[in-house]
């Protein structure tokens, strides 16, 4: 059954009160908070790569409070374990059994700080729990819950002493993007005083976490016309197929699109997707899993122009008016 336009309508007006609550937070970046937002309602992980200071921890924050749910931060160190992330099983000597601590991964928002400053053995810890939704400790699987949102971080400049992530790791994530310094005019606000030390501690929730899942359920019914799986489809093929990478868009890109391109649908109050969601979204989506060829990148070539030089190859169908 596909949403209706009513179901579209409310679904917009959610979406926009829970981005207003959380720009509370993050004064004047709306558009990432949306991103993220869109992110958490398809089910998928966001991978920020971003200077120090930029508001990671408030945005993880006031996401949770928005939704009632909770969250959690892990600083990702050389010396990090994987049960330090996901828990471990403890001998209870007074009931005579063992019982299952849980780590921090087991909230609706967590945080892993740095995550390229840890093992690759504890960077894999992450990798079932984003991929199932849960984790398994001496051979018990133990669900994480609805809504559950990884939101990793990495410095762009500072590489010593870190672990580039592999690419079946950075294929787990469903978008990669960053918040940026705030502008001028929030900056003045910030250093004259004006903004709270911690906003997202006073934010009023807006939907609860029953509710989040609700909505995730509800945007996978926007409907996808055959045109518009087809020009992703040919989009990731491009990426492929192009002379300036060694590995293209993954299925679970493509997967991925699809999934992001419908809550964005309902989020603009439409109960299908059109061609300009894909291409809104082929950045944040695609770039970080696209392998480059070691001479094209040598000569300046970008997953970003990867990306634009299939955009402007790949001819676009005429977007719907409606599902059909």
């Amino acid at each position: 059954m596909s949403m209706t336009p009513e179901q579209a309508a409310w679904f917009r007006d959610t979406f926009t009160r829970l981005v207003d609550n959380v720009d509370q937070a993050l004064m004047g970046k709306r558009e990432v908070v949306g991103l993220v937002l869109a992110a958490m309602l398809a089910e998928g992980h966001v991978l920020l790569e971003d200077a120090p200071g930029t508001g990671k921890t408030s945005l993880a924050k006031a996401l949770a409070a928005s939704v009632q749910g909770s969250s959690t931060r892990i600083q990702f160190t050389p010396d990090l374990l994987p049960s330090d992330v996901t828990g471990v099983t403890i001998y209870d000597q007074q009931n005579h059994k063992f019982e299952f601590h849980k780590g921090p991964v087991f909230a609706s928002i967590v945080l892993a700080d740095e995550i390229n400053r840890a093992s690759p053995k504890t960077q894999s810890a992450l990798l079932e729990v984003m991929e199932e939704s849960r984790v398994t400790v001496d051979g018990v699987p133990h669900e994480v819950g609805r809504p559950f949102l990884v939101i990793a971080t990495q410095n762009p400049i500072e590489q010593a002493g870190t672990y580039k992530l592999p690419e079946a790791q950075l294929d787990r994530f469903m978008i990669k993007t960053s918040i940026g310094y705030p502008s001028l005019a929030v900056a003045e606000r910030i250093l004259a005083g004006d903004v709270d030390r911690n906003p997202s501690g006073k934010l009023s929730p807006v939907i609860t976490t029953k509710a989040v899942a609700d909505m995730a359920d509800l945007a996978a019914t926007v409907h996808v016309d055959p045109a518009v799986a087809r020009y992703a489809a040919q989009l990731v093929e491009s990426t492929r197929e192009s002379d300036a990478t060694k590995l293209g868009v993954s299925v679970r890109g493509a997967i991925s699109m699809m999934r992001i391109a419908r809550v964005v649908a309902a989020s603009q109050g439409r109960h299908y997707v059109i061609p300009d969601d894909v291409k809104a979204l082929a950045a944040p989506v695609w770039t970080h899993r696209i392998v480059l060829d070691p001479e094209a990148e040598f000569s300046g070539t970008t997953s970003e122009s990867v990306i634009e030089r299939a955009l402007g190859q790949v001819e676009a169908p005429l977007a719907r008016a409606s599902a059909e």
